[in-house]
């Protein structure tokens, strides 16, 4: 396993050691030993999510707030998707910043989103199932959302956003600027 830290700190793209022949491959897409010490940290996972979509829709940027903050592992089982997170810690250099990378199930490339950041994803692919494990237990009272056309995050999506599928939620949620004025956002994610 490689672990390439971002730009974003403490975000990283994983790429596993694959071994493929004329059967197939195999690789190990989770290790807790090798996965904490590629990353530098301890993290224990508590929760895994499965989610199907079809193309075009756009799930994001979603967040889970104070003690119930969530990393995230994200690994796509079967199509493409742009992954994107955004960096919500109000001390960190990287504050307000976002990164995007293709995840697919031939790539094989995972990414770590750590506490403190909104997540999404656009599926570019006719479909996608996407696997994430959470170090956290998901709250319904502790969700944020980001509007994904967000003009000052400037994220440039893949798919014409007039093609986009998105739930209620996601289409009414505030710029990050808008949240901010209504709640204190990641000063220090376990104090919300």
């Amino acid at each position: 396993m490689q672990a390439r830290e971002t730009k974003l700190k403490g975000c990283f793209v994983i790429e596993p050691q694959v071994f493929e022949d004329e059967r197939g491959y195999f690789f190990e897409s989770y290790n807790h030993q090798e996965f904490c010490k590629a990353i530098g940290q301890a993290v224990h996972f508590v929760q895994d999510n499965r989610s199907f979509s079809k193309k075009g829709v756009l799930r994001g940027l979603h967040f889970q707030k104070g003690e119930h903050a969530q990393a995230k592992l994200v690994t796509v089982l079967s199509g493409r998707i742009q992954d994107v997170v955004v960096d919500l810690r109000k001390d960190s250099p990287t504050f307000a910043q976002h990164f995007c990378i293709e995840l697919d199930a031939a790539n094989k490339k995972q990414l770590f989103v750590p506490k403190g950041f909104a997540h999404g994803f656009l599926t570019l692919s006719e479909s996608a199932e996407v696997f994430y494990k959470c170090d956290n237990y998901y709250k319904r009272q502790a969700e944020g959302c980001i509007i994904y056309r967000d003009i000052e995050l400037g994220i440039k999506w893949k798919i014409d956003t007039k093609d986009l599928l998105l739930s209620d939620k996601d289409q009414k949620a505030p710029t990050l600027k808008n949240y901010l004025e209504t709640r204190q956002c990641y000063q220090n994610y376990s104090k919300e």
